[in-house]
């Protein structure tokens, strides 16, 4: 059953069940997965007993610890032989203040979405990890904080880089942004690193 979240009213599919299954299928006490997210196992075990809901970063993070898809961790059904996603099949998700939709087929080795970004949504969060990702704005502003280097970036403008370089993705105010939001789903020993702001 999924839980409401309070900003938008949408139903979040719980993924409780799923990141408990996922974690026991690949071997990993609650102890090591944690340690993989750098999350505490206390936080990582209120996930998988769905008393807290993981935002957008930890969700990919949390799919690429597992092997996964954002999409398979929502519990979304596989895609059937078509390879054309409509946009009116598919429905707008909400976690840690963006809203996503697939923009590409589960269970691939990339994924794609579409991604909203509203100003002052996890502007203190810094990500590492492996595998590479590619943005491109639709609409608004971006901030990209990129190793040591700051680049905005306008409608048109895009961004290719290692996300294993120390990275921020934060809207320009007023009016958010929009992308395109394409990343692998490589599998890491050391885990997907949130540095701030703990998703």
């Amino acid at each position: 059953m999924g839980q409401r979240t309070p900003d938008t009213g949408m139903d979040l599919p719980s993924v409780a069940p799923r990141l408990r299954e996922l974690r026991r299928r690949g071997g990993l006490t609650l102890e090591a997965a944690a340690e993989r997210l750098d999350l505490s196992p206390a936080h990582l075990s209120r996930l998988e007993t769905g008393q807290r809901q993981p935002s957008l970063p930890l969700l990919l993070a949390l799919a690429r610890t597992y092997g996964t898809t954002v999409a398979d961790l929502l519990g979304e059904a596989p895609p059937d032989r078509d390879p054309v996603i409509r946009a009116g099949q598919v429905e707008p998700v909400e976690a840690g203040g963006w809203v996503y939709r697939q923009a590409g087929g589960s269970r691939r080795a990339m994924q794609a979405l579409r991604v909203h970004i509203p100003p002052d949504a996890q502007n203190d969060l810094v990500r590492t990890h492996a595998g590479e990702e590619w943005l491109y704005v639709l609409t608004g502003r971006l901030r990209l904080a990129l190793g040591g280097d700051e680049h905005l970036l306008g409608p048109g403008d895009s961004a290719h880089y290692d996300s294993l370089t120390p990275h921020r993705i934060t809207a320009v105010p007023p009016e958010g942004a929009d992308l395109l939001f394409v990343h692998t789903l490589l599998r890491s020993n050391v885990g997907d690193l949130c540095l701030g702001g703990g998703g």
